[in-house]
């Protein structure tokens, strides 16, 4: 029978030799090289387009955002944002009346479907804007109003 410090010996062991064969997911922190510090401290859509080095974006059928119409607590709103669309490298999920308008920034390769779930936190009642950007630089956006209640009583 083995004893738990052997069992931690092994499972370290194994851990390492996964490591040096790449075989474990890189650490999250090696993107934070690459954090586009401007991008989540923008104000506005020109604001934040021009920190990703994109054009002004256009609305689109082919983007489409789920949410709830009416969220009963601002601090955890569950949004999701999909799109059929071929060639999408970046998505983003932008919250109109919020502090930082960016929430969160999903990056694509074409070997991943183009559908993103998170929650966000929203102060008040906003617009919420799902971006698909593409390889050939087109920016495409949907829009959904999403109030929300301050006493949770759904009025």
């Amino acid at each position: 029978m083995n004893s738990r410090r052997e069992v931690l010996k092994r499972s370290a062991a194994v851990a390492s030799l996964m490591m040096a064969a790449g075989l474990l997911p890189t650490v999250a922190t090696a993107q934070t090289a690459t954090f586009n510090t401007a991008a989540f401290d923008a104000k506005n859509m020109a604001d934040l387009m021009k920190a990703l080095g994109a054009s002004a974006p256009t609305e689109s059928k082919d983007v489409t955002i789920q949410g709830p119409d009416i969220a009963e607590n601002g601090a955890v709103v569950p949004l999701g944002a999909s799109t059929t669309l071929a060639g999408v490298k970046r998505m983003l999920l932008l919250v109109e009346k919020n502090p930082s308008m960016l929430s969160a920034m999903f990056d694509f390769t074409d070997a991943v479907e183009t559908s993103i779930s998170t929650r966000v936190k929203m102060g008040q009642t906003s617009n919420v804007i799902a971006v698909a950007m593409t390889n050939d630089g087109r920016v495409l956006f949907a829009q959904k109003e999403i109030k929300v209640t301050l006493g949770g009583c759904g009025g």
